[in-house]
């Protein structure tokens, strides 16, 4: 805590930590999602938000061209993070160093170009542009179940060729665009295919912050997904815990107890967002929203949150001893609500990964 918070009194010390975590919540990241009309750029953008193309709020998926200028789709959960649907390429009248001045590519962190057949030269220009102007892009194949249900009627069907030949196809296609690679996807199901490589992609183009953001937003639809959720929020419990130890040394009756609750209650709902656990019927925590409270905490910890009744006592006892006392009262709190952050986020983590199992099961029946 010493080495963390330098010699600044407990409510500056709290305070500093709140608005760290602050800052990490409201980072602000912006998606640009191009590509031709038709291209399924409104469905990647409803499937990166959970939303089904029928949805309120989903992005406009009409076969005829929708949009016009660029349109911002917050995520549903994280209004920080925005995809942006911008206006198709490909027409005749289409310049890639006007478009991207047209749709202000500063304000985007990197962009995703969506063709759902070979890549054109429409494309290429695009994507030559972008790396001018020093921004990250990535090249998606939409509709990849398409191509596959097409191929299962021939004799020789293999997946993996076909797969790879589509790649390489595109990836040839984009030659002047120095395309190192192509990601397949299905936006029906984005869990197949490629969408794990370009998650990791992306991830290791992003600044900490916004790295932090995007997995946080991106929907639980995968092992290794659901592993880069817990570990991403796993990094933030030795904060939110050294807040609580620090107001635990504060020698008010009550108020370490009731401090640490309301952080138990925020945190464990940020976990239940974050892997998509609301009103799941395979978790062990079935919990709506609207009753997120204290109780659910005793609910979601069971006996851990007694002897936290305990501690909580303990704690209050010993801040009332000088110096030392209150050294023991707060390292006391640090580790009770960090042992119990760190319960709740595996539990939860393993329910959301038998909601998964479960859900690839019926999938494949």
């Amino acid at each position: 805590m010493k080495d963390f918070l330098g010699d600044l009194d407990l409510t500056s010390a709290v305070g500093k930590i709140q608005d760290i975590l602050e800052k990490i919540d409201k980072v602000q990241l912006n998606i640009a999602v191009t590509g031709e009309s038709g291209s399924g750029k409104s469905s990647f953008i409803n499937a990166f938000r959970r939303l089904g193309d029928e949805d309120p709020d989903s992005a406009p998926t009409d076969v005829v061209q929708c949009t016009k200028e660029p349109t911002a789709y917050p995520h549903p959960d994280y209004p920080n993070v925005t995809l942006w649907d911008l206006p198709g390429i490909g027409t005749t009248q289409f310049k890639a160093d006007k478009y991207l001045v047209d749709v202000k590519f500063e304000r985007y962190d990197f962009f995703i170009i969506v063709a759902s057949q070979r890549f054109r030269e429409c494309n290429v220009e695009l994507a030559t542009e972008i790396q001018k102007m020093k921004k990250n892009f990535y090249f998606i194949r939409n509709q990849i179940d398409n191509d596959i249900r097409n191929e299962k009627r021939k004799r020789e069907f293999n997946e993996e060729k076909v797969l790879e030949a589509i790649r390489q196809d595109c990836i040839k296609g984009l030659g002047q665009a120095n395309a190192a690679d192509v990601f397949l996807i299905s936006c029906h199901d984005l869990g197949l295919y490629d969408f794990n490589r370009l998650l990791d992609h992306i991830e290791e183009d992003l600044p900490n912050q916004k790295r932090h953001a995007l997995l946080l937003a991106v929907p639980p639809i995968t092992m290794e997904i659901l592993q880069k959720k817990k570990e991403a929020l796993r990094t933030r419990i030795w904060m939110v815990a050294l807040a609580s130890g620090a107001m635990a040394a504060v020698p008010i009756p009550g108020l370490s107890i009731s401090v640490d609750l309301g952080i138990l209650v925020s945190e464990i709902k940020s976990y239940y967002i974050a892997f998509n656990l609301d009103l799941k019927a395979e978790i062990k925590y079935v919990i709506k929203f609207s009753d997120f409270g204290p109780n659910v905490v005793a609910q979601l910890l069971g006996a851990s949150s007694r002897v936290a009744g305990v501690e909580s006592t303990a704690e209050y006892l010993f801040s009332l001893i000088p110096v030392i006392g209150s050294a023991i009262a707060a390292g006391m709190s640090f580790a009770t609500t960090y042992y119990m952050l760190n319960k709740c986020l595996d539990d939860l983590a393993n329910d959301a990964n038998n909601v998964l199992m479960k859900a690839r099961s019926t999938h494949a029946e």
